[in-house]
């Protein structure tokens, strides 16, 4: 049966711990790896803005001995001038994998419906699961640890990157704390699956209105852009509602005292994270954007070996 990585409970806990020391691995030796040497073909489709998706996919599928395919969404249509099952039969006769940046979850769960091959979630409005994967595996460096680590979420609640963060931190036994205002929280299907899933793994789920007292005493404190790509059209409300939970130095002094800072970018310094935050000596930013690579070329190898097909 092929496996698709839809969104961050699709690996159980010991799965994602398993991905996640693959992923240790591929950045130690690099080019060791070579999953997909032919070079077999990987297409990353593309509805949305990207950069270090596209880079890290680009140069990840390369060092794995394969082929990036790179299409243009909005050229091809999907949903439009061709329908999803459409691409997911075409493209699955090209690639080994599909990767998808796109909009709605309901189109990318449609796509792995109808494909032979696995579909990767490269990011969606609800969910963005590899850059949890990269975020795992910095704080795992950063801390020698996931379980038990208290991880502090602010701003918007409601958007994919907390929704993320929610059920990968419960899979990995993580007490994850979202610090969000009235009309921003998660979803409660996402919480109720989050909290389920924490039940099994020692962690916690906790949504606490007040910023000062979600960051108290956390080991990582986190936030995102507070206008996501196609909310543009609500900035000014965004900008007055989210401002207490901006990711401040303040803040910062009231978490534990090793804490790491941790942004998915891009960043607007002095909205949702300060300068002095993500300039600063606690900011792991950078090796959250270089770990994209190494944590998806080793949900691509472990899909792959799933295939039986490397």
């Amino acid at each position: 049966m092929t496996r698709h990585f839809l969104r961050d409970d699709d690996l159980s806990p010991a799965e994602q711990a398993e991905v996640l020391a693959l992923a240790a691995d591929l950045k130690r030796s690099p080019y060791d790896t070579k999953s997909l040497a032919g070079p077999r073909t990987v297409a990353m489709i593309f509805d949305k803005q990207t950069l270090r998706t596209q880079a890290s996919f680009s140069a990840g599928i390369a060092e794995l001995g394969g082929h990036p395919m790179l299409v243009d969404g909005s050229l091809a249509g999907i949903g439009v001038r061709e329908s999803i099952p459409d691409v997911a039969r075409v493209l699955g006769r090209q690639a080994s994998v599909i990767v998808w940046r796109t909009g709605g979850q309901e189109r990318i769960d449609a796509m792995a419906e109808h494909s032979g091959v696995p579909i990767v979630n490269a990011l969606t409005d609800e969910f963005h699961p590899c850059q949890l994967l990269a975020d795992l595996q910095t704080v795992q460096e950063q801390l020698g640890r996931l379980a038990e680590v208290t991880v502090t979420f602010l701003g918007d609640g409601s958007c994919n990157m907390a929704h993320s963060w929610l059920l990968a931190g419960a899979t990995a036994g993580m007490h994850v704390r979202v610090s969000a205002p009235d009309g921003f929280q998660p979803s409660p299907d996402v919480v109720d699956a989050a909290t389920t899933i924490a039940a099994t793994t020692g962690g916690s789920v906790v949504l606490e209105a007040d910023p000062a007292m979600a960051s108290t005493g956390a080991d990582v404190l986190v936030t995102d852009t507070w206008v996501s790509m196609g909310r543009e059209a609500d900035t000014d409300h965004r900008l007055d509602v989210l401002a207490s939970y901006s990711l401040t130095q303040a803040l910062l002094d009231l978490a534990a005292p090793d804490a790491i800072a941790m942004h998915c970018l891009p960043a607007y310094r002095g909205k949702e994270i300060a300068a002095e935050v993500i300039d600063g000596p606690c900011s792991v930013v950078w090796d959250e954007a270089e770990n994209r690579r190494h944590a998806q070329k080793a949900i691509l190898t472990w899909l792959l070996q799933r295939e039986g097909a490397s």
